[in-house]
């Protein structure tokens, strides 16, 4: 089909080409038969001889103009003679009226009028005529009443571009399209690169979304059984754990419209243009449905109702969610517009919002375990040059609770330490340098410590591996530095074990593990300090929560305080007495103590092991596992985590038909980091 008889009942449009193309046809017209054009160029003379073309009759008419200027026009006689064969006018254009021959201005008028009148007289020039002439110029006085006017709109319209967000395009920096929605609409044509494939692990929640994407693409294959398209998907998760990745590959691959926005877009200072925008952004989706909608950082507008007690602004954001509820799935509902959300602070948001009909999905994408790390290092990896040393297991377990962002954050610090380096690829020690980096902290190798401060935070990490190292459930060691970095002095690197639940002799063992720097001082020096300040916090969170949260404490029992609906954060009362509450201070207290002595007995049966460790640590400034496994030997409680179970679980596999998914009793093992302590 032609483009010609795609739409043949569409308008053609009024360029604006046009509009100036008749106004500038329009000014020529007027100097035309005004005589604007051509009568300009007159040669310039004096009064002196005008009056002497005068007395010899050469002058046919003077033309007195606004009482200031004369205008001579010169017989067709006097023009074929030599002194005006030159003053004949050079039009451009034709004109209606003569052009003058000469022109100059005079002084008095009276006078000059008079002097005329004698010269005429004398000479009799009856022929010669005197003309008086106003001319006004229409252009400047229009112009000049019209500017007054042009200033007051400009400087209105530029306030109110500065009121609505912005001087420059889009559709809420102009003023009349303040309540017009600011989504950008990614359809077929835009060229978007993302798809599922750059999504690394989140299984679980790509399941979900995919599911969505084939809906749009293939219905019949849902609604054939009776199935409704759901309304929207909420994703919900800690951040920099690839929730917007998420719906950029959504927009990827459905290859239906797509609307992209903030909350923060909707908010506005002018009273009703959050909802004029929901309303229009709805719009919009309905006409191209099959559609879907991205709002990300929902929580700016849809946070509860009615939680906060001030006015004002918190009205308007109020009417705008009201307008998204009813959009979502009001009186009118709307078809095949999927909206797809995204906050990491689902906790706040409102009731109605959360409810079956408008969000019935509720997608968590939590922090990626084990398994999900070496994924998204895959991902990361590709564009960059690896050395042969770079082992991907190795980087997986080195980061643990690194969010997908952390991870990019990670690869890209370390192409960066390579690159300062002056190296070809990046290697092991550039990622652990990276990790440290972030973790750490910029390192202070110029930071001013004295011998003796240096000597007792080499002991101080030294007691943190020595108990690490002797405990079961201790999280054991990669790397020990004295090294300061950011506000530390020195830093301890573990290789925590990756659970999804936690029990009492683990998180004991983990108490015992933190105070053993302080130990370590107290067993050598005799004598404590305030380097263990991090450490405290904490042991001290830990045992608060074994008592007030988990309910591991024997003597408050098997109760808790914890408000998972976070509505504690606005009460001004405990939720228990003063008892329990002293209760709870003893029952902290006597937990830490008695981790405090245990580390302290640990540490001084191996006193001397405890010694050379620090001296080694003085010396080399940064040891690592190996330096452990030779001064203690090897640690009896080495376990194999899932990894290395689905490394020999492949390698072990003889032919791929004949094995029945000898992996899947072990992805069930570990699919979260360890729960929040």
């Amino acid at each position: 089909m032609s483009k010609e008889n795609k739409n043949p009942n569409k308008k053609p449009k009024l360029s604006p080409y046009w509009i100036y193309g008749m106004v500038i046809a329009a000014f020529f017209a007027v100097q035309i038969f005004s005589g604007g054009f051509g009568g300009e160029d007159a040669k310039s003379t004096t009064p002196a001889q005008f009056f002497e073309y005068l007395k010899n009759g050469d002058v046919a008419k003077v033309e007195i103009v606004n009482n200031r200027e004369a205008k001579v026009y010169i017989t067709d006689a006097a023009l074929q003679t030599e002194t005006h064969r030159g003053t004949r006018p050079n039009n451009i254009l034709p004109t209606v009226s003569p052009s003058p021959n000469y022109k100059f201005e005079f002084g008095d008028l009276a006078l000059f009028q008079e002097e005329i009148r004698n010269v005429i007289k004398e000479n009799n020039l009856s022929n010669t005529e005197v003309t008086f002439e106003t001319e006004h110029n229409v252009w400047g006085d229009f112009l000049l009443g019209l500017l007054p006017f042009v200033l007051i709109i400009g400087v209105w319209i530029f306030i109110m571009r500065r009121m609505s967000g912005g001087a420059g395009g889009g559709a809420g920096g102009q003023i009349f399209n303040i309540g017009k929605s600011k989504a950008k609409l990614f359809d077929e044509n835009t060229d978007i690169k993302t798809s599922f494939k750059d999504v690394a692990g989140l299984e679980g929640a790509k399941e979900e979304v995919q599911e969505i994407v084939d809906f749009l693409k293939t219905p019949e294959k849902y609604t054939s059984l009776g199935g409704k398209i759901p309304k929207g998907a909420l994703l919900v998760g800690p951040p920099g754990t690839g929730k917007t990745l998420l719906a950029k590959a959504v927009a990827g691959e459905a290859k239906v419209p797509f609307f992209s926005l903030s909350g923060s877009d909707f908010v506005e200072m002018f009273v009703g243009v959050g909802a004029s925008r929901v309303r229009d952004l709805f719009k919009q989706a309905k006409e191209k449905s099959p559609s879907i909608i991205f709002i990300d950082e929902i929580d700016a507008i849809g946070r509860a109702r009615g939680k906060n007690a001030m006015s004002g602004s918190n009205d308007e954001r109020e009417n705008t969610l009201n307008q998204l509820l009813t959009e979502m799935d009001g009186f009118g509902t709307n078809t095949n517009v999927i909206v797809l959300a995204a906050t990491n602070r689902a906790d706040i948001l409102d009731k109605a919002l959360m409810r079956a009909g408008r969000f019935d999905r509720q997608i968590f994408v939590d922090l990626p375990d084990i398994v999900e790390r070496k994924e998204i290092f895959e991902v990361h990896l590709r564009p960059i040059k690896k050395g042969e040393d770079l082992d991907i297991d190795f980087l997986a377990r080195q980061t643990p609770g690194f969010s997908g962002a952390d991870i990019a954050n990670v690869c890209n610090e370390a192409a960066l330490i390579a690159a300062r380096k002056g190296n070809k690829a990046v290697h092991k020690q550039d990622f652990l340098d990276a990790v440290d980096r972030i973790i750490g902290g910029l390192e202070k190798k110029n930071k001013i410590i004295t011998p003796d401060e240096k000597r007792a935070v080499a002991f101080h990490e030294a007691g943190h591996a020595t108990i690490s190292w002797m405990l079961e459930h201790a999280a054991p060691l990669v790397k020990v530095t004295i090294v300061p970095r950011g506000r530390s002095l020195g830093a301890a690197w573990y290789l925590p074990e990756e659970r999804l639940i936690v029990r009492t002799e683990q998180m004991l063992d983990e108490m015992c593990a933190a105070l053993g720097g302080r130990a370590a001082e107290q067993v050598i020096f005799g004598k404590i300090s305030t380097g263990a300040l991090s450490d405290l916090e904490k042991v001290t969170k830990q045992a608060r929560a074994m008592v007030t949260v988990y309910g591991l404490s024997e003597k408050v029992g098997n109760l808790t305080y914890y408000d998972s609906s976070g509505q504690s954060e606005y009460g001004f009362t405990k939720p228990y007495s003063e008892q329990t509450a002293e209760l709870i201070d003893k029952e902290i207290s006597a937990i830490i103590e008695t981790q405090y002595l245990r580390a302290i007995k640990i540490l001084e049966e191996n006193k001397d092991k405890l010694t050379e460790l620090a001296e080694e640590l003085l010396e080399k400034e940064v040891i690592f596992k190996d330096n452990l496994e030779r001064i203690f030997g090897t640690r009896p409680f080495a376990k194999e985590d899932i990894l290395d179970r689905e490394n020999k679980a492949k390698e072990s596999t003889p032919d791929i038909e004949s094995v029945e998914t000898p992996s899947e009793d072990v992805k069930e093992d570990v699919k979260k980091d360890e729960p929040l302590l």
